[in-house]
């Protein structure tokens, strides 16, 4: 920790500029790494009915993202080698609502019976772990991609397009529909 970090919690409270000056200088040095390392940001997309409330990628957090949703938004870093390797992968952990739409008819929020019926929704919540390949990348990755496909599974993608652009090569995912069926695994 700093000694102004040190100076500052000694101090208590910081004045308005200083907090948000000191908080930019810690989001700037989160995603710095060894020269043998880059890092790149997050991006979610959700192609399933279902809501991810959280994920993470090699234990850097994503964004929630609501369901079907062309593309979640963008959180700093992941870290990957600087250089790829034949065989690298990606831990990619999520938390998965799988009726989202079951809290419109709740009661008001902050009231006692909404935490009862927020409780009982979240024992519907799932947890998932998948191990997937990272494509191979060259010497700038822009994000890294993750993409929750129909069936609990998860693609990873290192492109520098985005799904608008022509060249985009993950666009076959924008195409698919959650199956009643699932295959097993």
């Amino acid at each position: 920790m700093s000694g102004l970090m040190r100076r500052a919690m000694r101090w208590g409270a910081l004045p308005g500029r200083m907090t948000v000056g000191i908080a930019g200088m810690l989001v700037l040095l989160a995603c710095q790494t060894s020269p043998e390392m880059l890092s790149a940001p997050v991006t979610g997309y959700n192609h399933t009915s279902a809501t991810i409330n959280s994920f993470t990628i090699n234990g850097s957090g994503g964004p929630n993202l609501g369901p079907n949703l062309a593309g979640g938004g963008e959180v700093c870093c992941a870290v990957l080698p600087r250089d790829w390797r034949p065989g690298l992968k990606a831990t990619v952990m999520w938390e998965k609502d799988p009726h989202p739409g079951e809290s419109v008819n709740w009661p008001p929020l902050g009231t006692d019976a909404y935490r009862e019926a927020y409780r009982k929704h979240a024992t519907k919540y799932t947890q998932h772990r998948a191990v997937v390949d990272i494509p191979q990348y060259g010497e700038k990755v822009c994000a890294l991609q993750v993409h929750f496909l129909p069936c609990d599974q998860v693609r990873v993608s290192t492109t520098c397009y985005t799904p608008s652009n022509p060249n985009y090569p993950d666009r076959e995912y924008f195409q698919m529909k959650d199956s009643a069926a699932c295959p097993i695994l």
